[in-house]
């Protein structure tokens, strides 16, 4: 799904970037559209399958997890849809975040950049930003090739060359932290709605279960009663569950993100500091 992307080069103005809005929001649907078919799935054919039930088709009378499970009602395979979704995304945006922070320590690797600067030698901080191959190397690297574009300018006073260096770090930025943040907001709203979700499908059985009293006079058939209160339990299990995963991954993500955008900044304040000392 989402890639980095290097900012050596980019498409500019409106054209930039639009294919790709629609080709995003294309695979998203796709990924909703096939978790919530496969969820349908599971519910029917895997959690649904007569050999979970001790009195076969009736299925009221589970004899394993699984067909507990199934008695959850029809809430649970949209609750087993919204699991698949965090879990994709979950895994998506591991790819991709990783990705983004390249290789080694970004601390380490901002100090061998400015060693090369110190001593003049351009091509070395290069060749450190392709061996780091993260965000922070993209936008280091595409602040230097403007650095050393800058050091040949005869144009330009040292103060607009340095204002020029820092321009091409914020667009090579612009271009980086969105493909980073990018289809969290699923793993944010999941972390919210899933736990709302299970509470409906609390709600969902209890009403059965009272209604199986209600119904019986208050000596309440027993299998109805335990039906209603397994829909109730199964449910709040299964949104309590994913909406914990989800919280934990995004937190973690969100984390890795601060750590490059600080990365990023950081790589950013060292070549303007460097041109200004050495190029004065």
């Amino acid at each position: 799904m989402a890639d980095v992307k290097t900012t050596t080069a980019r498409p500019s103005g409106s054209q930039a970037g639009k294919p790709k809005n629609s080709n995003n929001f294309l695979l998203n649907l796709l990924v909703v559209v096939g978790a919530i078919v496969f969820a349908i799935i599971i519910y029917k054919f895997v959690l649904g399958s007569v050999g979970n039930f001790d009195d076969g088709a009736a299925r009221h009378k589970p004899k394993n997890m699984m067909g507990t499970m199934y008695t959850g009602g029809p809430v649970v395979p949209v609750l087993i849809s919204t699991f698949l979704i965090m879990l994709t995304f979950v895994i998506e945006r591991g790819f991709t975040i990783f990705k983004a922070r390249g290789k080694g320590q970004t601390g380490e690797f901002v100090r061998k950049v400015q060693y090369h600067l110190a001593n003049k030698d351009v091509n070395a901080a290069l060749a450190e930003c392709d061996k780091q191959s993260g965000s922070v190397g993209n936008v280091m690297r595409s602040g230097l090739v403007k650095y050393k574009e800058m050091i040949s300018n005869t144009e330009l006073d040292t103060e607009q060359k340095v204002l020029t260096i820092q321009k091409e770090i914020e667009e090579a930025t612009a271009l980086e932290l969105p493909m980073l943040e990018k289809n969290l907001v699923f793993l944010s709203t999941i972390a919210s709605v899933a736990t709302l979700i299970g509470l409906l499908g609390t709600v969902l059985g209890m009403i059965r279960a009272f209604a199986a009293m209600a119904s019986s006079g208050g000596g309440a058939d027993a299998n109805a009663l335990a039906e209603g209160i397994s829909e109730a339990l199964v449910n709040t299990a299964l949104g309590i569950g994913t909406s914990a995963i989800a919280i934990i991954a995004y937190n973690f993500y969100t984390t890795i993100i601060d750590g490059v955008t600080f990365g990023i900044d950081e790589s950013g304040f060292t070549l303007t500091q460097s041109f200004a000392a050495n190029y004065k």
